[in-house]
C-alpha cells in the first residue's frame, strides 16, 4: 500500500485498537500529523466486562464499540483491518496480512498482551483465555452447554463432571469470573430445568499464591475469599495446577474433572518486541524511555500491556485499563508536540487511583490511595482500614 498520508504532515501510524491505543489516536485530533489505526478487529473491547459475557450477563454487543465509529468525526484518521506481523524499523514499514505496508515517522504499538501458560502452551485448547469477544463467547457455549448435557447424563459421575467448573488464578479476572459462574448457576439457571439443579454446580478457584487478589492490601484478599466461599465457590489457594487437559486439571497428585476450564493465572505481552529486536523483560515487555519511546528508536513508542514502564519510584506500572489510557493520552501529547515542533511534556508519571474487584451481584472489595474496603449484603460485612 502507498503512503495514506498528506505531503508536509507527520505520518503516525498505531497498532492496537485497545485503551492504549484509541487515547493515542484521540489525542492526536488537532495535531499536524495524519494518522492510520491499525488492528486485527474493526472493534474495541472494553476488556474489564468481558467476564460478563463470558458468563451470559451481557451480551458482546454491550461492550464493543466499530472503531470506525469512534473515529467517524476525527479527519485524520485511517482505520484499517489488518494484522500486523512485522516491522522494519530501518526503512519505518510497518507490514501486515495481504502483502500491505504502511511506512511511518512515528509508530505506537500498543498490541496489549495475551494469555500465559509459562511455557505450557499446550494447555490452551482446555483452559481458554479470556482477553476477546471470541474468547468470551467460546466460554459461555461450554458453560452452558455443560448444563445441557448434564441435563441429559444418565451416568451420575459424569454429571457432577458436566456441573464442575474450574477458574485457574486468583487475581481480579479470575475473582470476579467465579463469583459470575456461581450467580449463572444459582440465579440465571435457576429454574430453567427439570433433571438438574444448577445450583449444585460446583465452581473451583484456584491460586498458586498464598492469596487472592495479592495487588490488593491483605485484609481485602481476606474479604474477598469470604465472599467466594459464601456463595459456593471452592477456593484452593497455595495450589499450583500442574497439568490440564480436556476435561481434567491436575494440581500435582490431585485430580479435578470439570468441564469447563478458564485460564486466568497470567498474561504476556504481545511478540510486537520481536518485530523491531529491542530488549523485553520476563513477560515480554518492551524497555522503554521515561517518554516511553523503545531505547535506541526515538520514533517508536510503546503503550498499555507492551510497555515495561517505571514511575520515578521504580515501581512498575501496572498493567490495568487506566495505565494504558494515561500511556496513550501521553503519547499522543508527545507526537503532537513534535509535530507542531513545541517542547515535549515532562516525563510520563503514573497516577493509580484504585483497585476494584466485583465479586457476584452484591459484594466487592475497593483498594483507594491507600484505603481498602469492601462493600456487599448477604453476610458480607463492610470492613475498611487498610
Amino acid at each position: 500500500m502507498g503512503d495514506l498520508t498528506s505531503a508536509g504532515r507527520l505520518r503516525v501510524v498505531v497498532v492496537g485498537a485497545g485503551f492504549g491505543g484509541l487515547e493515542a489516536v484521540r489525542a492526536l485530533a488537532r495535531a499536524n500529523a495524519d494518522v492510520t489505526l491499525i488492528d486485527r478487529n474493526n472493534h474495541h473491547v472494553f476488556q474489564p466486562l468481558l467476564y460478563q459475557v463470558a458468563t451470559a450477563a451481557l451480551s458482546p454487543g454491550d461492550i464493543a464499540w466499530p472503531v470506525r465509529s469512534i473515529f467517524r468525526r476525527q479527519a485524520n484518521v485511517t482505520v484499517v483491518m489488518a494484522d500486523v506481523d512485522g516491522v522494519d524499523a530501518e526503512r519505518r514499514v510497518v507490514h501486515a496480512d495481504g502483502g500491505l505496508a504502511f511506512p511511518y515517522d512515528i509508530l505506537v504499538l500498543a498490541t496489549g498482551a495475551t494469555h500465559s501458560y509459562f511455557g505450557h502452551e499446550e494447555w490452551a485448547t482446555a483452559a481458554p483465555g479470556l482477553k476477546t469477544i471470541d474468547d468470551a463467547t467460546d466460554i459461555r457455549r461450554r458453560l452452558l452447554l455443560a448444563f445441557e448435557r448434564a441435563e441429559i447424563a444418565t451416568d451420575e459421575m459424569e454429571r457432577r463432571r458436566l456441573l464442575t467448573f474450574v477458574v485457574v488464578g486468583g487475581g481480579p479476572t479470575g475473582v470476579e469470573l467465579a463469583g459470575a459462574m456461581v450467580e449463572l448457576a444459582r440465579h440465571s439457571l435457576a429454574r430453567d430445568f427439570r433433571r438438574i439443579d444448577p445450583a449444585a454446580a460446583r465452581v473451583v478457584l484456584i491460586e498458586a499464591g498464598p492469596r487472592l487478589l495479592p495487588t490488593l492490601p491483605e485484609q481485602l484478599s481476606v474479604v474477598a475469599r469470604r465472599a467466594l466461599e459464601r456463595m459456593g465457590v471452592q477456593v484452593l489457594a497455595g495450589t499450583r495446577v500442574t497439568g490440564c487437559e480436556a476435561g481434567v486439571v491436575h494440581c500435582g497428585e490431585d485430580r479435578i474433572a470439570a468441564s469447563t476450564i478458564v485460564w486466568a493465572a497470567g498474561v504476556v505481552a504481545s511478540p510486537a518486541g520481536a518485530w523491531i529486536g529491542t530488549e523485553r523483560d520476563r513477560a515480554g515487555r518492551l524497555r522503554v524511555e521515561p517518554d516511553l519511546t523503545v531505547p535506541g528508536h526515538p520514533e517508536i513508542f510503546a503503550v498499555g500491556d507492551l510497555a515495561g514502564a517505571v514511575n520515578a519510584d521504580g515501581r512498575p506500572v501496572p498493567g490495568v485499563a487506566p495505565a494504558a489510557k494515561q500511556m496513550g493520552r501521553y503519547v499522543g501529547r508527545v507526537i503532537a508536540a513534535r509535530a507542531g515542533r513545541r517542547k515535549a511534556p515532562a516525563p510520563f508519571r503514573y497516577r493509580h487511583h484504585d483497585d476494584l474487584a466485583t465479586i457476584g451481584r452484591r459484594s466487592a472489595v475497593v483498594a483507594m490511595d491507600g484505603l481498602g474496603c469492601s462493600a456487599g449484603s448477604s453476610g458480607v460485612p463492610p470492613t475498611s482500614g487498610i
